[in-house]
């Protein structure tokens, strides 16, 4: 089952589908909004509908991560702290900033503005030091971000056009921030011998309780429906689903190997959520040539990454 794992068609169906569940969020969290009669300045109910939906996350991914390893992932009281700070970027602040800004903007543009965590992730670790920022890197970036920038400033569709909305675009773009620190403090702890699924499930946990008890304190509620339920139980699951398929990946290949198909997330959410939330924006050229660009900038980046692991062996 290891070799299978490694075989790079295998690798290739998996990501893709981890991909297609991640793109689906944008669309399912703009569907369970108007389910729940969450409005769009109603960010108390925000913060509760993201809270429910990363507990229940952090308690899947835990459960499949403990059937996996073969033993209940428990936290030493060593680890407390970095499930904490792990949980502030990657849970807490991520997700403020994500529920808000999307119910301020579309699907499309949060879609193509999220990819930005992969340039955020990069230009934050080298920063720190955490690893070299090197001309590959900037330039994968810059290309990256003017995809960014053309899909905002040069439509002329309505889904798509750049109105300087601050509490939507804006706090999309603060999610990224805390995305790309998330990503740098996880890398961090990991490479002291933390585990990845543990450090992930508690965090989800941990941020989704925070959170859920943030909204219900602000006076937030949610107008629960059967369909309102499945899409809450549909969101915990991408979440769990699509981490523990990805770390499961991690584990049998090169990071390289597997990072570079993270390029099908901004193309999975664009093209889901013009289907499902009828956003038909990115069928015009500036969308399409935005999108090329953004996964040209990702495959750059990764490129360099496949490089410098090919050179070590």
């Amino acid at each position: 089952m290891n070799r299978k794992l490694t075989n790079t068609g295998i690798v290739a169906a998996i990501a893709l589908f981890c991909c297609i569940l991640w793109g689906s969020a944008f669309s399912g969290v703009k569907v369970g909004y108007a389910e729940m009669q969450i409005l769009s300045d109603d960010w108390a109910s925000q913060m509760l509908f993201a809270g429910i939906r990363f507990f229940f996350a952090g308690v899947m991914a835990l459960f499949v991560g403990s059937i996996t390893e073969k033993k209940l992932l428990i936290p030493e009281k060593k680890t407390i702290p970095a499930i904490g700070v792990v949980s502030l970027f990657q849970t807490i602040l991520q997700y403020f900033f994500y529920y808000i800004g999307l119910a301020h903007t579309t699907g499309v543009k949060a879609s193509v503005l999220v990819s930005a965590n992969v340039f955020a992730a990069i230009l934050i670790a080298g920063a720190v030091k955490q690893e070299q920022l090197t001309i590959r890197k900037l330039v994968g970036c810059a290309v990256g971000f003017s995809g960014i920038v053309l899909v905002n400033c040069f439509s002329e569709s309505a889904e798509m056009n750049w109105s300087l909305n601050f509490l939507g675009d804006g706090f999309i773009l603060f999610c990224t921030i805390a995305s790309g620190c998330s990503s740098v403090c996880m890398k961090k702890y990991t490479a002291r011998g933390e585990n990845p699924v543990l450090l992930s499930g508690w965090q989800f946990a941990f941020g989704g309780l925070v959170m859920a008890l943030a909204g219900i304190i602000a006076g937030g509620s949610l107008h629960l429906t059967g369909k309102a339920v499945l899409i809450l139980g549909y969101l915990a699951f991408v979440s769990a689903c699509a981490y523990s398929l990805w770390a499961v990946l991690l584990k049998y290949n090169p990071v390289s190997k597997v990072t570079v198909f993270g390029f099908l997330n901004p193309v999975c959410g664009v093209i889901i959520s013009s289907i499902i939330l009828h956003e038909r924006g990115i069928f015009n050229w500036q969308g399409i040539t935005a999108l090329i660009l953004v996964c040209a900038g990702i495959i750059v980046v990764n490129l360099e990454k496949s490089e410098i692991q090919t050179e070590r062996r």
